[in-house]
This record gives structure tokens, C-alpha cells and sequence, in this order.
């Protein structure tokens, strides 16, 4: 029988996670840029895609009307109501994007001050186990 021979090392179990967090933070913000910028290909893709879709079924839909003759001339009022709704969807749009804009702004802000009250929570803590520790150490004396 082989007898396993165990190392000590000279790090403790805290040592070690340390530095392993450290390193897997450095590599993680590394990535964030990239993510980034890959869900912003994907997001211009993606309109790309849905204009394409848009303005090739329109162009059909005419080119049919064109070839079957069927009269494409709308009255005033159903062209009004048509570029109002537009309008309307153009404005909900805009408000949306800004409630986003606004909502991840406050995420990133709440997150950060979270971040900025880490050490205070720290030491809060600290001076809680010490309290503990006190506590219990002269009642074993």
C-alpha cells in the first residue's frame, strides 16, 4: 500500500479563496465590453432583419396591387388616422426607452451604493462577531 503524502501549505483556506475571486472579478470585468458589444450586434441585427421583413412585404403587396389593378388610394382621413397612430407609437416608444434608460441608471446607481456601503457592512459585521466572540469567551471563563 502507497501511503499518500499531504502537503502543508503555508496559505490558509481564506488566502486561497481570496485569491481566486480576485482572479476570476479581473477575468469576468474583462469580458463586460464584449458582451456589450455583442447584444448590440444582436439588437442591430435584429432591426435590420425586422426592416428588411417590413419594407419586402410592402414592396410585394404593392407590386401585386400594381399587377392585378387593385385600386391602393386611401381616402384623407384614413391616411391622417394612419400617420397619427404612427405618431403615437413613435411617442410611447420614446417615453419606453427613457423609462428603460432611467430604470437601468437607478439599477447601476442602487448597485453602487451597495458597493460604496460594502466596508461599512464589513465592519458592522466585524464588530458584531467580535461582540459574540467577547460574549462567549468569558462565559467559558
Amino acid at each position: 500500500m502507497s501511503k499518500q503524502i499531504q502537503t502543508q501549505s503555508s496559505e490558509s483556506i481564506f488566502d486561497v479563496c481570496r485569491q481566486n475571486a480576485e482572479k476570476y472579478f479581473e477575468n469576468t470585468e474583462s469580458d463586460v465590453p464584449q458582451y456589450a458589444q455583442s447584444f448590440t450586434g444582436i439588437q442591430e441585427e435584429w432591426l435590420k432583419a425586422c426592416k428588411k421583413a417590413v419594407t419586402s412585404t410592402i414592396s410585394l403587396q404593392q407590386e401585386f396591387a400594381k399587377k392585378t389593378g387593385i385600386d391602393t388610394t386611401i381616402p384623407e382621413a384614413t391616411k391622417n388616422a394612419m400617420v397619427d397612430t404612427n405618431k403615437q407609437i413613435l411617442k410611447a416608444k420614446s417615453v419606453q426607452s427613457q423609462i428603460a434608460q432611467a430604470s437601468a441608471k437607478a439599477i447601476q446607481q442602487n448597485i453602487k451604493s451597495c458597493n460604496d456601503n460594502a466596508t461599512t457592512f464589513a465592519d458592522l459585521n466585524k464588530n458584531i462577531l467580535q461582540s459574540w466572540i467577547s460574549t462567549f469567551s468569558q462565559l467559558k471563563n
